[in-house]
């Protein structure tokens, strides 16, 4: 019976800019052996899947479903991993895909402002990336807007949420007018903040009354024949329609 192509695999492959004959030299097989687990869907040892995984920075079991005995056949193929709470995801996870992103980035949130915060380089790697080619959307929140005064009562932060947007907006405006980068405001009502690192996606979802810190992280890895990353880059490209550049206020009236 014929086997089922890995399009996870390949799809990683591709993502990372490894060929198969690139994976095989640096796992130390044979490229043919490499081209199976590609295109007939053969598992390799458990060691082998694991060195390729941390090759390519990503699950073995996500890889290779069937290393995982209690295999869970509902969760969907293009979820790396899921974090309670997006203080449990890694801060070198959030630097690790902005240092790899090498053609979109894409960042629709209300304030955003534990990336910089996190990661105090973050700014300086965008306006780098974005010099260099990479085309770069950021969508912030309107802090004048009545949005985000009611997503500041609903997060029981009053007007605290307005302030952590003029904060962020602070430490954003270094890319405004920057080569390559795109900034606008927004004034709608998200469900989710998504942060697109080209086939890679962190999403921060939106729970009435919790804190964002406190909230669901999902993290995505886009493949061939799935649909749940485009599902989320849709949502995104509403908002983006809606949006309108940022203009500061101090500049306005020059």
């Amino acid at each position: 019976m014929a086997k089922m192509v890995n399009d996870r695999l390949r799809s990683t492959l591709r993502a990372n800019g490894y060929t198969v004959a690139d994976l095989a030299d640096e796992l130390g097989v044979d490229a043919k052996t490499v081209q199976r687990w590609v295109t007939q869907g053969r598992v390799p040892h458990r060691t082998t899947a694991h060195r390729a995984a941390k090759l390519l920075g990503v699950p073995a079991h996500w890889l290779w479903p069937s290393l995982e005995k209690s295999s869970d056949n509902g969760a969907a193929s293009e979820v790396v991993n899921f974090y309670p709470h997006r203080a449990d995801t890694p801060k070198q996870l959030w630097l690790d895909l902005l240092l790899s992103v090498r053609e979109r980035l894409d960042i629709l949130s209300n304030a955003s402002l534990f990336l910089p915060e996190d990661n105090p380089e973050s700014i300086d790697i965008i306006r780098h990336k974005a010099a260099n080619g990479v085309a770069v959307r950021i969508c912030l929140g309107d802090p004048d807007s009545d949005t985000i005064r009611l997503r500041g009562w609903e997060e029981k932060l009053g007007e605290g949420l307005v302030g952590r947007v003029r904060m962020a907006l602070a430490y954003y405006r270094p890319l405004l007018g920057a080569e390559g980068v795109t900034f606008h405001l927004h004034q709608t009502t998200l469900y989710n903040s998504i942060f697109r690192y080209d086939d890679q996606m962190l999403i921060n979802q939106h729970a009435l009354g919790i804190y964002g810190y406190m909230a669901p992280i999902l993290h995505l890895r886009r493949i061939e024949g799935a649909d749940l990353f485009d599902t989320y880059m849709k949502s995104f490209e509403r908002a983006w329609e809606e949006s309108y550049p940022y203009v500061p206020k101090d500049s306005s009236s020059r």
